[in-house]
């Protein structure tokens, strides 16, 4: 194996140990899910609160497919609305809610503190320690 092929499994490692973390917490505290807590985030920095929904698919890595079914979630949880594009009908927003708003502000702090937590937590271990202070350092 490659240094580079170590380097990235290093990456890969740790990314998959802080998503597991960062997961459990927002769904056991909050009952949200990753995805969810990223498009609410993307939508409060939206301008006007709002993404085209391909636009919000690109922005957390998701296929439009996967996040059409993530924002009918957050419709219903009444955190998000749907709105058509004004220039183009055929274009649809997904847009925050006062709801969504206040979910995503009492989330932040325990995504913030949970992701330092295991950031620090995968510091101290000897494989992941350079991957940690490269992603701190970027």
């Amino acid at each position: 194996m490659t240094v580079d092929e170590q380097a990235w499994g290093r990456v890969l490692v740790l990314h998959a140990r802080i998503e597991q973390e960062l997961a459990k917490a927002l769904q056991r505290r909050h009952g949200l899910g990753l995805s969810e807590y990223r498009a609410l985030g993307k939508l409060v920095a939206g301008p006007r609160g709002g993404l085209r929904m391909q636009e919000l698919a690109d922005a957390i890595g998701l296929n439009q497919s996967s996040v059409s079914r993530m924002c009918a979630r957050l419709e219903d949880a009444g955190l998000t609305i749907r709105d058509l594009c004004e220039d183009d009908r055929r274009g649809v927003y997904s847009v925050i809610t006062d709801a969504g708003r206040k979910r995503y502000a009492e989330t932040e702090p325990t995504y913030c503190a949970v992701l330092r937590t295991a950031l620090d937590k995968a510091a101290s271990d000897p494989e992941l320690a350079a991957a940690v202070s490269a992603v701190r350092g970027a």
